[in-house]
């Protein structure tokens, strides 16, 4: 997590959140991602977590402990479409900004 920490502030631009907000969000997700790992169902080997801009993997290993990927998206394979609704309601919200 804190080398993920570390390329945010360094390189990647993001307009929605700032370094610490982006630091409690990673937080947030990691508990998010353990909790779908320690909760998936018998056939599953991913615990997955995401928001818009970082999904975070942890993927079953043949060891004891899993291996944990965070990713940097412009968009994610996991995430939902947002609905008509909730896409408007962004478009106007950047419009306010």
């Amino acid at each position: 997590m804190a080398e993920a920490l570390k390329a945010y502030d360094r390189y990647i631009i993001c307009i929605h959140k700032t370094p610490d907000e982006f630091e409690a969000s990673m937080v947030s997700l990691v508990n998010k991602a353990i909790r779908a790992y320690a909760d998936r169902g018998p056939h599953m080997r991913h615990g997955i977590a995401l928001d818009k801009f970082v999904t975070v993997i942890l993927s079953q290993t043949d060891s004891d402990r899993p291996l944990c990927g965070i990713y940097f998206n412009l968009n994610s394979p996991y995430q939902k479409p947002l609905s008509t609704k909730a896409a408007e309601a962004e478009k106007q919200a950047a419009r306010r900004k």
